[in-house]
């Protein structure tokens, strides 16, 4: 995708680590990063202006498919049905309807409608890897390129989650060192396995050679193992040994309480003690949800110094629960943000809930500040998906998010507070890779204007092939 580009942007206010500086001038290299940053300066003719500027912000976990589900699931017909377990069997209808092409067109439609609203890098935790009987499709890895095409095609930064998951759940035991080996895949769930870890990681391989390498981080692969549930801990250790140690790795980890007390009824662990033993507790690590924490995972997380990726508007949506952040944060581990099912896709709505379920749950305000909950967002996010410090300093990748603040919603609004108080609809122009992709809601495409640059009609012809009966 071809955008408007600037070499260099002027910014009425930029918020740096949390901090609204004045007049700040950025140059922005032929590798899309930051030059140089000038502080209380004048616009110098030629520079592109903006207005109030935060950095780019990165969804650290999606599941793209899932938005096929938005609006078709949140009412249930009577109080005590609607759980996690009956929304993910409608999830697997809808992965089961997918095919390259279908996925492809999802795909790019969410990443459009995420950009808009402000996330400028995304991680998709992707699992459907095969046809639906589990065989592979007769291009190889025709799923993983589908995203990457549609990534491009839009113009956000995708980091490729590239998933294992393996088994159907931990209660079988066997294997000659009597370790839980996990129950086969249900046929819904084939198209998500591999048969092996050792399969899954000469795919992730055979993978990394087809996209090659990627100077500008445009789309780059990381890996993810979908959860203790779905990968026994001997294909856990093989992955672990498998991967190269600068590959950024996340997994599931206690969104649920039956996750929970199935590790400890097979293993005598908790999923954060499995994986401490495991020796998989390390920076590069994220966590995603963590939800439901003894005391002693809180610890071990936060001494491992890793990632803890929350996504306040899906654990809300589907009754999870409200994780531990501010004892996590407070323990040593970092607080990354993701939109997971994108039942929601706005950044601002998962930093404020951050901030409102720890009100909740706590009974104090304050919990907190705005500066910590835009770290989240933006440079936490950015280190979780291997992406540099997103920082906005000199070298780092030049993404940046105009908000708006002449808006219902905005004015009169402290630039320093705009994380807990602006929306998706207050995002202005988006830049990725010192590039405006995105301004006030539609897509700039500049190569084509005839094909739509509106999310919404985007997302509705994409809907209309999954389930042409329902999205007219």
């Amino acid at each position: 995708m071809t955008s408007a580009t600037a070499s260099t942007f002027w910014c009425a206010t930029l918020l740096l680590d949390g901090v609204p500086v004045p007049r700040v001038r950025l140059e922005v290299g032929a590798d899309g990063r930051l030059a140089r940053v000038t502080r209380d300066v004048a616009a110098a003719p030629g520079d592109l202006r903006l207005g109030a500027v935060v950095p780019g912000m990165a969804d650290a976990h999606s599941h793209a498919f899932h938005r096929a589900l938005r609006g078709r699931t949140h009412a249930h017909d009577s109080a005590d049905d609607g759980d996690f377990w009956r929304w993910r069997a409608a999830m697997y209808r809808v992965a089961g309807a997918l095919d390259p092409g279908r996925y492809q067109a999802l795909a790019r439609a969410v990443f459009a409608e995420m950009l808009v609203s402000g996330w400028t890098a995304v991680g998709e935790f992707h699992y459907v890897h095969h046809r639906a009987d589990g065989s592979p499709y007769p291009t190889e890895h025709a799923m993983e390129l589908a995203l990457v095409a549609a990534a491009r095609e839009v113009g956000i930064r995708l980091v490729l989650l590239d998933t294992c998951y393996l088994t159907a759940g931990i209660e079988a035991v066997g294997g000659g060192a009597g370790e839980p080996i996990g129950r086969p895949l249900a046929p819904e769930q084939r198209a998500f396995g591999d048969i092996s870890a050792g399969a899954w990681l000469r795919r992730w391989r055979s993978l990394r050679a087809a996209l090659g390498e990627d100077p500008d981080r445009r789309i780059t692969l990381g890996a993810a193992v979908h959860s203790v549930r779905a990968v026994p801990a001997a294909a856990i250790r093989e992955i672990l040994a498998g991967l190269p140690a600068d590959v950024p790795l996340h997994l599931h980890v206690s969104e649920q309480p039956q996750e929970n007390a199935d590790c400890l009824a097979a293993y005598g662990l908790t999923p954060t003690g499995l994986l401490d033993r495991l020796g998989v507790l390390d920076p590069r690590v994220s966590l995603v949800h963590a939800t439901h924490l003894t005391d002693d995972d809180v610890a071990l997380i936060g001494a491992a110094g890793a990632t803890v990726v929350m996504c306040p508007t899906t654990e809300a949506d589907l009754g999870d629960g409200i994780g531990r952040a501010r004892d996590l944060a407070r323990a040593g581990a970092r607080i990354a943000l993701g939109s997971d099912q994108n039942a929601v896709v706005d950044p601002f709505r998962e930093m404020r809930d951050l901030e409102m379920g720890e009100r909740l749950a706590s009974g104090r305000r304050g919990r907190f500040a705005p500066a910590q909950v835009l770290e989240a967002a933006t440079a936490h996010g950015y280190a979780a998906l291997g992406l540099g410090s997103g920082r906005l300093g000199v070298g780092d990748l030049c993404d940046l998010v105009e908000v708006r603040t002449d808006t219902a919603t905005t004015t009169g609004c402290a630039p320093d507070q705009l994380a807990l108080v602006a929306t998706a609809a207050d995002v202005g122009r988006v830049v990725v890779h010192g590039a405006i992709v995105a301004d006030r809601g539609r897509l700039v495409r500049p190569d084509d204007p005839t094909t739509s640059s509106d999310p919404a009609t985007m997302l509705h012809d994409a809907l209309a092939l999954l389930d042409p009966g329902a999205h007219r």
